[in-house]
């Protein structure tokens, strides 16, 4: 049990504001057809996280620092910057999902976001690393709530089960851009170098992967089975009723009439829970990674003066995030949508680095690679590409 938590913590925290609304819109606009990409998207992010665990456990270095220490400073630094962009633009989602779903209750974002910044900046600036993953798995927890969301809602399980069994493929831009969303938010980019430093910062070594292994298969177990539920939900009563949505607050109020006020809270409570959680976690990877990536002191369990770079960008990230939201008339849609669509664009430059290091024998010696984790690991990157490449062409023909 004391191994446990980088995995879960990290699978969690996938299923934040953007996600949510991802599969919201994705239940909401297609019902259940989209069901069958959670069941690839398992697999991959099971093979993919093992590979981040085993890399930090072996190696006690993170991603970002394995990056630039083999691809050199000016690959670095462009791959950075585009993952620094979508990473601002996750954690302005986040913030998104605590004004919509305090809205849901009332309670103005004026209010809702300068309080949520205040106290998750406190918890990692003022906490530690041991107490911070107490109050992260407790978050984990709070995510079934969308389990009961679902099951109010009355889901057809013999349709549900066709949809799985029998996919529903379309090639238009407004599908495959659901489908790289849904990709790019089950498995995102920033996953890979937070649960990399999480290991690291926990002091997991060799003797402890057996548990850290099933720590992870649990985290993607949670990922998915809250991802599962919640396209369900919106599947089950708004696709039904043909009630269109653009954010994950609009699913909590539509559910109301429909699975009634229970359905309603608890999807609003999840869409809070999860916003938070991630907001807190989004800009503490972010700094992470970046500060790895060049040579700077990181981590929650260093003090300020210890780690000054670190703790600047944490703290510019929430700044610029909040500020963004609390703009009158901020795009808020695009942001969400399209910070998941660039976090699928960017996980095949992540992965390659990821597959390409961890079958360096120099690096890992003896721990490297199977090769079903390669076949798996380099189809994701070419099915990912070819999606992107349909993706822009469809973009100029429709």
């Amino acid at each position: 049990m004391a191994i446990l938590g980088p995995g879960i913590i990290t699978g969690s925290v996938d299923n934040d504001a953007g996600g949510i609304t991802t599969y919201s819109v994705a239940g909401a606009s297609y019902g259940y057809a989209l069901l069958w990409t959670l069941i690839p998207a398992f697999i991959v992010l099971l093979i993919v996280q093992e590979m981040n665990a085993r890399m930090g456990i072996v190696t006690g270095k993170g991603l970002a620092d394995l990056i630039r220490e083999n691809a050199g400073v000016k690959v670095t630094f462009f791959i950075f910057i585009g993952l620094l962009i979508a990473d601002i633009g996750n954690t302005t989602t986040e913030f998104a999902g605590v004004a919509g779903s305090m809205n849901v209750f009332g309670v103005s974002k004026y209010i809702s976001v300068p309080l949520v910044t205040i106290a998750v900046w406190l918890l990692v600036v003022k906490g530690t690393y041991r107490s911070a993953e107490r109050i992260f798995l407790i978050f984990s927890i709070f995510l079934l709530s969308y389990i009961v969301s679902a099951i109010m809602g009355k889901p057809q399980w013999n349709e549900i089960g066709a949809s799985i069994i029998k996919p529903h493929i379309e090639f238009n831009f407004a599908y495959l851009t659901i489908v790289i969303g849904i990709i790019g938010t089950t498995i995102a980019p920033w996953m890979q170098f937070y649960m990399q430093s999480a290991v690291i910062e926990k002091g997991l070594k060799i003797e402890h992967y057996k548990y850290t292994f099933w720590d992870v298969f649990i985290g993607c177990v949670v990922t998915v089975v809250v991802a599962f539920f919640i396209i369900v939900a919106c599947a089950s009563t708004l696709h039904e009723n043909n009630i269109k949505i653009e954010e994950a607050k609009d699913a909590a109020m539509a559910l109301k009439p429909l699975a009634g006020s229970l359905a309603s809270t608890f999807f609003a409570l999840g869409l809070f829970i999860a916003s938070v959680f991630s907001a807190t976690i989004l800009p503490v990877a972010t700094a992470f990674y970046v500060c790895e990536a060049f040579g700077f002191e990181a981590g929650i369990d260093k003090k300020m003066k210890e780690a000054p770079q670190f703790y600047f960008l944490y703290t510019s990230i929430l700044l610029i995030s909040m500020i963004i939201i609390l703009f009158p008339n901020a795009p808020l849609i695009l942001i969400t949508l399209w910070s998941q669509v660039l976090n699928g664009l960017l996980l095949p430059v992540v992965l390659i680095c990821m597959i390409l290091l961890v079958n360096n024998k120099e690096i890992m010696g003896s721990y490297t690679n199977k090769p079903l984790n390669n076949w798996i690991g380099w189809t994701t990157v070419i099915v990912l590409i070819s999606l992107t490449l349909v993706l822009l062409v469809t973009s100029f023909i429709k």
